[in-house]
């Protein structure tokens, strides 16, 4: 078996012979209401400017890729006000946020040029801004960016990592959540 689990491989059964697809326009809305039923983690990506100036972004659109190399990837949209800081940096950080960090979430999703203001961070050695507080952090080169829809698509491999135990915080249909046992 070319798997080292049963559930590792999963097939797909053609229902029909048909080939062709009706394409029927899906509703914007009632597409971002099915996404928001998958329950994510929120993290904060971050980059340090030309000048070494923070930039930080929220995002819940994040997952690991690969574990062999480390490979990871986060969607930034495309109106998003420090995606240029994103496209123009070799490297970026994901700070994965503890669910006390409700307001650093939303910090980093407003549109204004002080998120890091008034909040506990450091610099990391390969000069990436890390959060304090947080339950995990990953810091990445880039690897491989690419536009899809609306969003640029950033895939970074992963060369250092640091976590510790504690709740997430979590998003589920369009609201902030806490983990339950």
């Amino acid at each position: 078996m070319p798997y080292g689990k049963p559930h590792d491989r999963i097939e797909v059964t053609v229902l029909s012979s048909s080939t062709t697809h009706s394409l029927v326009p899906v509703d914007p809305a009632a597409f971002r209401r099915a996404c928001a039923r998958f329950a994510t983690g929120i993290t904060v990506s971050t980059v340090s400017g030309e000048d070494g100036t923070p930039y930080g972004i929220t995002a819940n659109s994040f997952t690991s890729v690969s574990c062999a190399p480390p490979l990871v990837l986060i969607c930034i949209d495309h109106r998003a006000t420090g995606l240029h800081h994103f496209r123009g940096s070799s490297a970026f950080a994901i700070n994965v946020l503890d669910e006390s960090q409700r307001d650093h979430s939303v910090r980093f999703s407003q549109r204004k040029s002080d998120r890091f203001e008034g909040i506990a961070w450091r610099m990391s050695d390969a000069g990436l801004p890390l959060l304090d507080g947080v339950i995990a952090q990953l810091e990445c080169w880039v690897r491989q960016t690419l536009d899809a829809g609306d969003h640029t698509i950033f895939i970074g491999e992963v060369f250092r990592v640091w976590h510790r135990d504690g709740p997430p915080l979590l998003y589920y249909a369009s609201e902030y959540r806490g983990l339950r046992d």
